[in-house]
């Protein structure tokens, strides 16, 4: 059974990444696809005649560059957001075991099981009041909002596991709270924050319902809304534009993943405490 454990383990592992990489190698595939292929009763993993058409076609029937620029914008500012609001509140809830702690923690795990449906009519009222319905900063608040919950409950697991040592030896020094958080703590923190800040950002990359409801002029619209252009009024896609769309917009989340990967390491914390 042993020696059979170590195959397994491969094998699943295997279809694992087959199964995560299958929809991006068709999207790929069908991205590069002539008309007549894309047709065709018999499809091929490998285009017969790629052809660069359908990305051209697409950046000709949509206003593409416009549209990723405005998710660039608001997808980096959410995360920015959200990491400069969480990390503070993420140090108070891990560092102060009272019941208040313990009920903003509880209620964080809770607000993560509301539907989006249950939040868009009162954050319409209130961006209608505010008078930023139809505008990228709105839009900005609403992510950050969105993200912090998960955010915060990251941020303060990985805040647990900064040894409290260090901060005493902080204090013992002269440093006050913010200046702790500031010079010894955040620094520790890098791989979390890196974690977060790449959460918060394809979350409002990938965005739609949120988008669609919120953004009604056609130079405030996001990519996600954007790539619904190319389906029809009866239906029917323009797959050719489409999966060449969506497959430009796949790669700027998977850019950031590699650029962020990298510090997502353990290891950070061994040797800072003297035994």
């Amino acid at each position: 059974m042993r020696r059979l454990a170590r195959p397994a383990q491969y094998a699943a592992l295997l279809a694992y990444l087959v199964f995560l990489a299958f929809p991006l190698l068709w999207l790929l595939s069908t991205a590069f696809k002539p008309p007549r292929e894309l047709g065709s009763p018999h499809p091929t993993w490998i285009p017969r005649d790629p052809t660069l058409g359908n990305f051209r076609q697409a950046f000709d029937e949509q206003p593409l560059l416009r549209a990723g620029l405005n998710s660039l914008l608001v997808a980096a500012a959410a995360a920015l957001l959200a990491v400069l609001v969480a990390t503070p509140m993420a140090y108070v809830l891990a560092r102060r075991r009272t019941r208040l702690a313990r009920a903003v923690n509880g209620w964080v795990v809770v607000s993560q099981a509301f539907p989006f449906v249950l939040l868009i009519i009162p954050l319409f009222l209130l961006l209608k009041n505010l008078r930023l319905i139809d505008s990228l900063a709105g839009l900005v608040i609403v992510y950050v909002v969105w993200a912090l919950p998960f955010a915060l409950w990251m941020l303060t697991g990985y805040v647990r596991a900064v040894p409290t040592e260090l901060e005493e030896a902080a204090a013992v020094d002269g440093a006050g709270r913010l200046r702790t958080l500031v010079s010894v703590t955040a620094p520790l923190l890098a791989p979390g924050i890196a974690a977060t800040a790449m959460f918060a950002f394809v979350t409002a990359w990938n965005e739609f319902f949120f988008a669609l409801v919120l953004l009604k002029t056609p130079e405030h619209q996001t990519l996600p809304v954007i790539l619904t252009h190319f389906i029809g009024a009866e239906g029917v896609a323009d797959l050719g534009p489409l999966a060449a769309a969506s497959f430009l917009a796949t790669l700027p989340s998977l850019v950031v993943f590699a650029f962020v990967q990298r510090r997502i390491t353990g290891g950070l914390l061994t040797g800072a405490v003297k035994s």
